[in-house]
C-alpha cells in the first residue's frame, strides 16, 4: 500500500482533498441529471459531460493552475464535438 499511499499524496497536491472534490462533483453530476437535455443525450455526450465534471471538481477542490485538468476538459469536449453534425 505503500505506492498507492504515494500516489495519493502526489495526487492530493494537484486534485485537493477528494472529500471536496467528490463533493463539488457531485453536486455538479446532479444539476446535470435534472436537466431538460440530459435524457436526450447519447452514452458519449453523457459521459463526456460526467468527465469534464470530473475534471471540474478537481479544479474546484484542488490546484485551478494544473493545465492537465483543462487539457482534459478540452479533450473531453473535442471527443464529442468531432461526432457531431456540422
Amino acid at each position: 500500500m505503500d505506492k498507492v499511499d504515494a500516489v495519493l499524496d502526489a495526487r492530493g497536491k494537484t486534485h485537493g482533498r477528494f472529500e471536496d472534490h467528490a463533493a463539488a462533483a457531485q453536486a455538479m453530476k446532479e444539476v446535470l441529471r435534472a436537466s431538460p437535455s440530459w435524457p436526450r443525450m447519447d452514452a458519449r455526450q453523457r459521459e463526456s459531460a460526467d468527465m469534464i465534471v470530473h475534471k471540474l471538481g478537481r479544479i474546484a477542490a484542488g490546484d485551478p493552475a494544473f493545465a492537465d485538468h483543462w487539457i482534459d476538459i478540452a479533450g473531453y469536449a473535442h471527443l464529442v464535438a468531432r461526432e457531431l453534425p456540422q
